[in-house]
C-alpha cells in the first residue's frame, strides 16, 4: 500500500480523495493554488503545498509544479481526481517516467481513449456499436461536406480533444456547414490547444447513459451499471440517477459487456466511464470514454455499495478487483443533484462570494459532497459547483421525495444557486415520467424558469 499520496486537485473531490486515503491509513498531501490556502482540503488534507497562483495553469495545470510537489512530499502516487490533469496522458507519462504511480489508466491507455477520434477506432476494433460518421479527422470544409451528404442531415461535428460541449456544433442542413466547421475548429482550437473535429451522425434526442468500470492490472473488468445523465444544459450536466428509467435488464448487460469489451481491448486498468447515446428503439452508440472518476460517481456508489475511490487506489496499489458473481442489479436508486453558483435567471451566470450561513440537508439515504464551510470565500477562478446532493432510497419515486425534502433543508447564504432550479426539475410531469432525454432542459427551460418558487415547506 503506498505510504503517501498526493491529491492533484480541489473542492469536493480532493475531500473525498483524502478521506478514502485517511480510512486506508494513507497519508495524504493536498496542493492549492494561493486562491485556496484556505480551502476545506488543505486544512482535511496530512500535510499541503501551494504550487503557484489562482489561474488554473499556473497551478492546478501545472505539471512540473505538481511533480515537483511529489518530490518533495515523498508521495509514492498522485490521484488526480477528475477535470485538470485527470485525462492529460503526458502528464500520466511523466508520472511513470518518474516512478510516481499515476492512480489511474496508463499513459498509453489514456491515449488510446482520450482523444474521441482513436476511441472510435478502438470501439470498432472492439465490436462496439458507434454512430455513423468520419473515418478520421475532417481537415477542410469540403472534407466534412463530402461526409455530411453520405451519412445524411443533421450531422454534429466534435473535437477530437476535450469535452464540455466546447468545439461541437449541430449541423442542420448543408448551407450552415461551413460556418459550423469553423466556429467549431475554432473553438477547439482556443480551448484545447487542437483544432482537429471530426463528424457524427446527430441524432435527435437520445438518451444519455454512461457505463461505469473498475479494471485491474490482472485482466479483471467488470461493470457496476449505468447512470442516466440526459438532465443537461448545453452539454453540462446537472442531474444524474442510477438505474436509468429507460433501461431494462438485457440492455444493461448488453451495454456493460460491450463497454467491458472496450476496456480489454485497451488494456485499462482502474476507474472508468463509458458513455453511450442511446436512441428511442433503445440502440445505443458509443459516444466517448472517460479515463478518471466521474463527478457523478456517488449514485453508482450507492445503487452498487462499492466506493469507486477507494477501489481506485486499491486498484493502483496492485490489489486484485472482486469478480462478478452474476449480472450486475442495482440496489434501489440514487439520484444527484449539482448544487452550482450561478444564477438561473440571468441565464445561469457564475457569481462567486463569501458564503455566509450554510445549512447541508442530512437524514437517512442522504450524503452531501461539498468543500464549502461558513466563512469559505468561492474563488472566482474555478467551476461553480459548490456541493453534490445524492439521496438513495428503493426506488425511483421514493429517492425524488427524498431529493426534494433534502433541497429544502439546503441553505447556502452569500452566492446565488440554482437549488430551486433542480426542485422545479423534480416537480415537472416530464421528469416524473422518467422521459428526459438530452433535448429536455432546452425544450423545457422556459417552463422550468417559471416555476422557479419559493422553496417548499420542509
Amino acid at each position: 500500500m503506498f505510504g503517501t499520496v498526493l491529491v492533484a486537485n480541489r473542492g469536493e473531490i480532493a475531500v473525498t480523495i483524502i478521506r478514502a486515503c485517511r480510512e486506508l491509513g494513507i497519508r495524504s498531501v493536498a496542493v492549492c493554488s494561493e486562491a485556496d490556502r484556505d480551502a476545506l482540503h488543505t486544512l482535511l488534507a496530512d500535510d499541503v503545498i501551494c504550487i503557484g497562483p489562482a489561474a488554473p495553469t499556473a497551478s492546478y495545470l501545472n505539471r512540473q509544479a505538481i511533480l515537483s510537489a511529489a518530490v518533495v512530499a515523498d508521495a509514492d502516487a498522485i490521484h488526480p481526481g477528475f477535470g485538470f490533469l485527470a485525462e492529460n496522458a503526458a502528464f500520466a507519462r511523466m508520472c511513470e517516467q518518474m516512478n510516481i504511480r499515476f492512480i489511474g489508466p496508463s499513459s498509453q491507455a489514456m491515449e488510446m481513449l482520450g482523444d474521441k477520434q482513436r476511441a472510435r477506432q478502438s470501439a470498432l476494433a472492439a465490436g462496439v456499436p458507434v454512430i455513423p460518421g468520419s473515418s478520421g479527422i475532417l481537415d477542410a470544409v469540403s472534407e466534412a461536406r463530402r461526409v455530411a451528404r453520405e451519412i445524411g442531415y443533421p450531422v454534429i461535428i466534435k473535437a477530437t480533444a476535450g469535452g464540455g460541449g466546447r468545439g461541437m456544433r449541430v449541423v442542420q442542413a448543408e448551407a450552415e456547414l461551413q460556418h459550423a466547421f469553423l466556429a467549431a475548429r475554432a473553438e477547439a482550437r482556443a480551448a484545447f490547444g487542437d483544432p482537429r473535429v471530426y463528424m457524427e451522425r446527430y441524432i435527435i434526442e437520445p438518451r444519455h447513459i454512461e457505463i461505469q468500470l473498475l479494471a485491474d492490472s490482472y485482466g479483471q473488468v467488470r461493470h457496476y451499471g449505468e447512470r442516466d445523465c440526459s438532465v443537461q444544459r448545453r452539454n453540462q450536466k446537472l442531474l444524474e440517477e442510477s438505474p436509468s428509467p429507460f433501461m431494462t435488464p438485457e440492455l444493461r448487460e448488453a451495454m456493460g459487456e460491450s463497454a467491458i469489451r472496450l476496456a480489454r481491448a485497451v488494456g485499462y486498468e482502474g476507474a472508468g466511464t463509458v458513455e453511450y447515446l442511446v436512441d428511442a428503439d433503445r440502440r445505443f452508440y458509443f459516444m466517448e470514454a472517460n479515463t478518471r472518476i466521474q463527478v457523478e460517481h456517488p449514485v453508482t456508489e450507492a445503487v452498487a455499495d462499492v466506493n469507486l475511490i477507494r477501489e481506485q487506489i486499491l486498484i493502483a496499489a496492485g490489489e486484485r478487483l472482486e469478480p462478478a458473481t452474476g449480472p450486475f442489479e442495482p440496489r434501489g436508486h440514487a439520484i444527484e443533484c449539482r448544487i452550482n453558483a450561478e444564477d438561473p435567471v440571468h441565464d445561469f451566470r457564475p457569481r462567486p462570494g463569501r458564503i455566509g450561513t450554510l445549512m447541508l440537508p442530512g437524514g437517512h439515504g442522504v450524503r452531501v459532497d461539498t468543500a464549502l464551510y461558513p466563512g469559505y470565500t468561492v474563488p472566482a477562478e474555478y467551476d461553480s459547483l459548490l456541493a453534490k446532493v445524492i439521496v438513495h432510497a428503493p426506488d425511483r419515486l421514493q429517492a425524488i421525495a427524498r431529493m426534494r425534502r433534502a433541497l429544502t433543508e439546503c441553505v447556502i447564504e452569500g452566492v446565488p444557486t440554482n437549488t430551486d432550479f433542480q426542485l422545479a426539475i423534480l416537480r415537472d410531469p416530464v421528469f416524473l415520467a422518467g422521459e428526459a432525454n438530452n433535448g429536455y432542459l432546452a425544450a423545457r427551460l422556459p417552463r422550468l424558469l417559471r416555476e422557479l418558487a419559493p422553496q417548499e415547506a420542509v
